[in-house]
């Protein structure tokens, strides 16, 4: 008596191109690469040459949102004025950009 289920077999495994799976490896490399590393390179070396530019005079914006004028540059720290006859010290790290001319005299 034969039953209407015929045996199962499995299929022949096929074995994949080493090729087949480096490809799509070196496309997300890449993507990562064009839109996270490289523009991150570039904004850090952008803020490096804004910190090594600080001039007694700029007119600063620190991290912290703080605006003033720089009094004092030293090696790794600037002085900032941010009222009259109040200076403090920071990091040349923490300023985040240079504002145009006039900018604290108009806040």
């Amino acid at each position: 008596m034969e039953f209407f289920i015929s045996n199962a077999y499995a299929q022949g495994a096929q074995q994949g191109s080493p090729l087949g799976m480096l490809v799509p490896m070196v496309i997300i490399f890449a993507a990562f690469y064009f839109l996270l590393i490289r523009p991150q390179n570039k904004k850090q070396k952008a803020h490096a040459a804004l910190v090594a530019g600080l001039n007694v005079g700029d007119e600063v914006m620190t991290a912290g949102g703080i605006l003033g004028k720089v009094t004092n540059v030293s090696e790794h720290y600037a002085a900032i004025e941010i009222a009259d006859g109040t200076v403090i010290k920071v990091q040349k790290t923490s300023v985040s950009q240079v504002v145009p001319k006039g900018t604290v005299d108009a806040a």
